[in-house]
């Protein structure tokens, strides 16, 4: 079960979509705060919640579908930009930072060299034995 939870957490980016779930989350709580925490509302709710939803569908869309990852990134990192102006300071900073490093990681992951099988003659696909050697060096011809 623990080698199966590895392998499924290393083949996607893991940590970028948790980053980002965990930034949407903070920006969804921070408008469903007491009236204590949030001192002036407004219409920043609407903004907080909607941004903070896009994050974690992107965070989410991140873990389940991998090869979507560049334009999850982005989008994420758009949402982090946004929330610092339109939502209470980005959820006090937190959900910008969160959101910013999430997306900026999902971005920046790529899969592992051995996942996918290398085409014959591409850099780094294994070559046929004797295919380097040249006539003389004392490899068959």
């Amino acid at each position: 079960m623990l080698l199966t939870w590895r392998r499924w957490r290393r083949a996607r980016p893991f940590w970028g979509g948790l980053a980002a779930v965990l930034a949407g989350a903070e920006l969804c709580a921070i408008p469903l705060a007491p009236l204590k925490i949030m001192l002036q509302q407004g219409i920043a709710g609407i903004p907080s919640v909607l941004m903070g939803l896009v994050m974690i569908v992107m965070g989410l869309s991140a873990w389940f579908t991998p090869h979507y990852r560049g334009l999850a990134g982005v989008l994420t990192v758009l949402c982090a930009a946004a929330a610092l102006v339109m939502s209470n300071l980005g959820g006090f900073l937190i959900g910008t930072v969160l959101g910013i490093l999430g997306g900026s990681m999902m971005f920046a992951w790529q899969p592992a060299l051995g996942a996918a099988p290398a085409e014959p003659g591409a850099p780094g696909a294994p070559r046929a034995p004797g295919a380097d050697a040249e006539p003389g060096d004392g490899a068959p011809a």
